[in-house]
């Protein structure tokens, strides 16, 4: 017969009271050894274990709101049981780094990537006309980027609520899974527009044939589906949870499974390595082969050579700033629960996500506005409007003034 633990409101553990053999998992939490098919409720934080048997979870998800049982089910917070975590995790959750620094950080974010994504994406598409593969490739990275932006008031609302989630399940696992699609999306689309870039510099006529505009949108197109595939798992995987003088929680406790790790573990290799891998490549080919050439070029062709080269210098590092602790965290924690370790990086993670979210101002600056051409067109996209705004002034003075000498002019005639 298999033993089953069953956790009830204010119930706690430390480690003095664990009996059997037990093994420290994924973020400090504990799994018995020789039990069989009993998932625990890791968290993220140097956690206080808390088991749950297969048996309970049913229970709490069918069990009605009418129930007596009121330490295992929660009606007003749609049955979700309360777990303890340790106070050393509820400090932090609820301390000033993740209740007021992190969401200031977010709310700056928002305040410098709506505009400059905004004027990027219009530029890109309605402005200029020439669709080269570069500029769709900017166009659909600024795209992502403004979805992004738009969903981080639920995240700073989260976090100045002291981690209590209150928009719900649905909209809580939308969040999750939202993340991760624009990190996947962004580092597919800047290891396209690196290769493009490749392709542009060492091979500038034999690559016309393959850098069209279709095969820019095609692959694009791709992107998006890869960075969805990966990530429409997050949706069916429960995302919120009641944790005692906290609230809920979201994402920020996670129940886990095998499943968790294994999808991670994939999306760290396939979505994040293997484009680092070839982002870093092309990036040093091309570095190489602008400071190596020795032709006989003019003045301003050298310093166009000089800016390319720290133009991609800015974005290699960009990239590997932004995208390299959160993925590389990640990793490591699927890491050390395939191999039965410990791990306590969680509240790093939760800093590397906040500080990684920056890639969503720094895309624009670094790559829409350190292009010539964008910059052009965003100014005169600008200039359109304060010429019209002008124009349309002018035209009101002008009427305004034919008015007056009307009058005027009719008054004399009356006069005389």
């Amino acid at each position: 017969m298999t033993e089953t633990y069953e956790t009830r409101e204010n119930d706690s553990f430390s480690d003095g009271m664990l009996y059997g053999n037990y093994s420290r998992d994924y973020f400090g939490s504990y799994t018995l050894n020789n039990s069989k098919n009993v998932p625990t409720i890791p968290f993220i934080i140097d956690s206080i274990p808390v088991f749950l048997d297969p048996i309970i979870i049913h229970i709490l998800e069918d069990q009605p709101c009418n129930s007596t049982d009121l330490n295992a089910v929660d009606c007003n917070k749609a049955t979700q049981h309360t777990y303890n975590i340790s106070d050393k995790s509820v400090d932090f959750l609820k301390g000033l780094l993740v209740t007021r620094i992190m969401p200031s950080f977010y709310i700056i974010i928002i305040l410098i990537s709506l505009p400059l994504n905004a004027l990027a994406f219009v530029a890109f598409t309605c402005r200029i006309r020439e669709k080269k593969p570069a500029v769709i490739y900017m166009s659909h990275l600024a795209c992502v980027d403004l979805l992004f932006t738009l969903l981080l008031p639920l995240k700073i609302h989260y976090q100045l609520n002291a981690s209590d989630w209150v928009f719900g399940e649905a909209a809580c696992r939308v969040l999750s899974a939202a993340y991760y699609c624009y990190m996947y999306c962004s580092i597919l689309l800047m290891m396209c527009m690196s290769v493009d870039r490749l392709l542009a510099v060492v091979y500038p006529v034999a690559s016309l044939t393959w850098r069209s505009a279709r095969k820019a949108t095609c692959v694009c197109v791709l992107v998006w589906l890869l960075a969805l595939a990966g990530t429409v798992q997050l949706l069916s995987i429960t995302q919120t949870f009641k944790i005692k003088d906290v609230g809920i929680t979201c994402h920020d406790v996670l129940y886990h499974t095998q499943v968790y790790a294994y999808l991670f573990s994939i999306l760290s290799c396939l979505y994040f390595l293997l484009p680092l891998i070839v982002t870093i490549v092309s990036y040093s080919t091309i570095i190489y082969v602008l400071t190596t050439k020795n032709d006989h070029l003019t003045t301003s062709y050298s310093d166009k050579r000089r800016r390319a080269v720290i133009m991609a210098i800015a974005v290699l590092v960009e990239f590997l700033l932004c995208f390299a602790p959160t993925n590389g965290i990640l990793l490591y924690h699927c890491v050390r629960l395939a191999t039965g370790g410990s791990s306590e990086e969680g509240k790093y993670y939760l800093i590397a996500v906040c500080l990684g979210s920056a890639s969503v101002f720094l895309d624009p600056l670094l790559y829409y506005y350190g292009s010539s051409q964008c910059r052009q067109k965003i100014s005169s996209l600008i200039c359109w409007r304060k010429t019209k705004s002008s124009t349309t002034t002018s035209n009101t003075n002008s009427q305004t003034k034919s008015s007056n000498l009307s009058c005027e002019y009719t008054q004399a005639h009356i006069q005389v």
